[in-house]
């Protein structure tokens, strides 16, 4: 992924990772941005998705991002 100087790394405050990119409103609050990865979970957890599906779900939307360029 191609990233441009005004592109600035976020930490996440539910999680501590750093990331960039458009975040994710949480689900808990509604005031709070958090990583795409936490935004991901909590939408999950709020449907039931076990931790260890939630990890599998979002180690492939890992793999799909690393395989797409978006650049085309």
């Amino acid at each position: 992924m191609k990233i441009d100087a005004n592109t600035r790394i976020k930490i996440c405050p539910r999680c501590g990772n750093a990331y960039h990119g458009a975040p994710a409103l949480s689900r808990t609050d509604n005031h709070i941005s958090i990583c795409p990865d936490c935004g991901t979970r909590e939408a999950l957890d709020s449907l039931g998705v076990s931790i260890e599906e939630q990890d599998e779900i979002i180690a492939t939307i890992h793999r799909y991002e690393r395989n797409v360029s978006f650049d085309d």
